[in-house]
């Protein structure tokens, strides 16, 4: 009984060993994506090369749902996906953290901060340009205070 469990054990632990050296498999390069793909994926053609194998699984995620979302969630992601590509790698890493803190937040606070933001989209343009230079509402929010009501909240960004 011992040797049949020592047995199991064993070939359990080289399964394992095993199945975990692997390799991954290889995420395609830009020319290995059907034209489909390509289409939906435009704005991130010219680092697509670059992008590390997880960040290409998700959009060619995206790319799949692609074709079964309605029009305005289209144009949504590609207006988004245009957005991203224009981003440096340090602003991209500063938004993926934004978007992890909103994660953590309790759900009555990200509603909460979710209602500013709606707020600061619905003002005119100017009003925007002229919250986003105001100096004290900036340090204000850095010393923990309530941004006012229209001002947008600090981690809104990340969306």
């Amino acid at each position: 009984m011992a040797k049949a469990l020592f047995a199991i054990a064993l070939w359990l632990c080289i399964s394992f060993s095993a199945f975990a050296a692997a390799p991954q498999k290889k995420q395609p390069n830009w020319a290995e994506l059907p034209p489909g793909q390509q289409e939906v994926l435009a704005p991130l053609a010219s680092e697509w090369d670059q992008l590390e194998p997880q960040r290409k699984r998700k959009w060619i995620g995206i790319a799949k749902r692609y074709p079964t979302m309605k029009a305005d969630e289209q144009a949504r992601v590609q207006k988004r996906m245009q957005d991203w590509a224009k981003l440096t790698p340090a602003q991209r890493n500063a938004a993926r953290e934004r978007y992890k803190k909103l994660e953590k937040l309790p759900p009555e606070k990200r509603q909460t901060l979710r209602e500013e933001w709606d707020q600061y989209t619905r003002l005119p343009e100017d009003q925007r340009k002229q919250l986003r230079s105001s100096k004290p509402a900036k340090s204000a929010a850095k010393a923990g205070a309530k941004p006012p009501a229209a001002a947008p909240p600090p981690a809104a960004a990340a969306k």
